[in-house]
């Protein structure tokens, strides 16, 4: 895994310089190219202006000869000489920075092929190398170049964040890594819910970005992540992703593809984004704790009114029950008071009745009767009289 890590880094940064050196290259022809043509120009415009200024000496110097004695035409002589051996000399100066200018660039251009040779050499031993590699390690040694190159800066960026594998597979699919950050309160600042993706160069079939990012986007909704980025080496010749940072929330939300080289940056841009807008997120917090302390002690006014409502409901019905089976009680008591009384108007005739009795309406008309009462009456006189 350490020796894919090191290829894949030896690789990108080969390939980089290669590329930088082709540029340079050029930028170095073009750059030769217009200083030696400006100073061509520079050189054949003073070289002219001299030509020009040498010859107007010499029609010059050849006039006085005429006019002038022996002696004095050997000075003209001499100073022609010189003259003339300064325009040579110039010549010589534009053939010598011509050819110096010929010799540069094979130079240049020899080193720039050279080491343009180098470096595509270096590239296939690589390519090579990793081609000899399987896809599981090629895939797990990206999962470990993002893991040590978190950590490496774990303890002073991210002092109390978590990122750790998502082992958690019971809704049927996990991704590879999850991030959350939290501030020293603990209220979650960000989370990420990350997938690294990479494939061998000669593999059959090429896996491209796209088929990862709907189960990515399932995988952040159930853990319950605030975005989603996939980590690609995909696609490698692709000018989109070689851009390095690509949303495409326009497809899942909160997506982005990015190639490894941008994993620790777009930690921090998304961290220090939310963190710019968590007083937002807690006074947003405060609002709906609020909003949720109304709202419940609303339900508890309403569930009292409710219930009230249920208890009056019943209390009424059971204190309009209780009316009804005291009107009952009320016309059964009435109906006992009635017959009460008319069985004491009763009594009452029964009694006057009784009052009205005597021996002689009891007698009147049975004589049998009247013998016994009479015999009655005198065996009770005796015995009073005995005593």
């Amino acid at each position: 895994m350490q020796q894919k890590l090191a290829v894949t880094e030896a690789l990108s940064t080969i390939e980089k310089e290669r590329d930088a050196l082709l540029s340079n290259l050029e930028t170095a022809k073009q750059e030769k190219r217009s200083a030696i043509e400006l100073a061509e120009a520079k050189l054949e415009a003073e070289l002219q202006k001299s030509a020009s200024t040498k010859d107007a000496e010499i029609q010059e110097l050849k006039a006085k000869i005429n006019s002038v004695g022996l002696a004095k035409k050997l000075e003209i002589t001499e100073a022609l000489s010189v003259v003339e051996k300064e325009r040579d000399k110039l010549k010589s100066d534009l053939e010598k920075a011509e050819l110096e200018k010929q010799l540069s660039e094979k130079s240049l251009k020899d080193k720039y092929e050279t080491q343009l040779k180098d470096r595509d050499d270096a590239i296939e031993r690589l390519r090579d190398m990793k081609a000899k590699l399987s896809t599981k390690m090629i895939g797990e040694t990206l999962e470990q170049h993002c893991e040590i190159e978190f950590n490496r800066i774990r303890a002073t960026a991210f002092p109390r964040a978590y990122f750790e594998k998502d082992n958690d597979a019971r809704t049927g699919s996990k991704g590879d890594y999850i991030f959350r950050d939290s501030d020293e309160a603990g209220t979650e600042i960000v989370s990420i819910m990350f997938e690294m993706k990479n494939e061998n160069d000669t593999t059959a079939t090429k896996k491209k970005n796209e088929d990862f990012l709907k189960e990515l986007d399932k995988d952040r909704t159930e853990k319950g992540c605030e975005y989603a980025i996939l980590v690609s080496l995909l696609e490698p010749e692709s000018e989109l992703y070689n851009t390095g940072i690509v949303d495409v929330s326009y497809r899942y939300p909160k997506t982005y593809v990015i190639r490894p080289q941008f994993f620790i940056q777009m930690i921090a841009l998304l961290r220090d984004a939310a963190t710019n807008s968590l007083q937002y997120k807690n006074e947003l917090a405060l609002m709906k704790a609020q909003n949720i302390d109304i709202t419940n002690f609303e339900k508890e006014v309403d569930a009292f009114k409710s219930a009230f409502g249920r208890n009056w409901d019943l209390s009424s019905r059971r204190f309009q029950t209780a009316i009804d089976e005291i009107d009952k009680s009320i016309d059964h008591l009435q109906k006992t008071k009635d017959a009460l009384l008319g069985t004491d108007r009763n009594l009452r005739l029964a009694n006057d009745k009784l009052q009205d009795i005597s021996i002689k309406k009891l007698t009147r008309g049975n004589p049998t009767m009247a013998a016994k009462f009479a015999e009655l009456g005198r065996t009770v006189s005796d015995d009073e009289e005995e005593n």
